[in-house]
């Protein structure tokens, strides 16, 4: 069960990354500037860069540099909390709408090309199984 399970891992990045790469690149971004905007978009509550980092295990320094370069195009504001120069809120601003909309319909198609020929039971049973896979890795993190 588990080979299949790496194996198609494998499978479904290279797939997330042929249907994201296109839009990253016609929208001028790099695809970690465009995935940096998506997270902010699909997780309203984590809206910092610590909590991009920490969710989606980037890198700081991949983190950085999508910021910077999101705030120099026009895209992002970055700002600190009264008090707290460390912690860095980042808002898109209303320039980079269009961008989101385009990642978000292509996850959007990203996602029907996995679900396509399954039934209501079966997805309601497939989130179930990665949701208890989830909470085994994340008991795992805890130790």
């Amino acid at each position: 069960m588990y080979q299949v399970f790496w194996d198609n891992m494998l499978l479904l990045k290279k797939l997330y990354d042929e249907v994201l790469d296109p839009v990253a690149q016609g929208c001028g971004l790099t695809r970690m500037e465009l995935d940096l905007l998506l997270f902010l978009h699909n997780n309203p509550g984590y809206n910092t860069a610590a909590a991009a980092i920490r969710l989606r295990r980037w890198t700081k320094s991949h983190v950085s540099a999508a910021v910077h370069a999101l705030e120099d195009k026009g895209l992002l504001c970055v700002s600190h909390p009264p008090g707290n120069r460390k912690t860095l809120l980042l808002v898109p601003l209303p320039a980079a709408d269009d961008v989101i909309r385009r990642g978000v319909d292509a996850q959007d198609r990203f996602v029907g090309m996995l679900n396509r020929g399954m039934t209501p039971e079966e997805l309601a049973l497939a989130e179930q199984l990665i949701q208890k896979i989830t909470r085994n890795i994340r008991d795992i993190e805890k130790k």
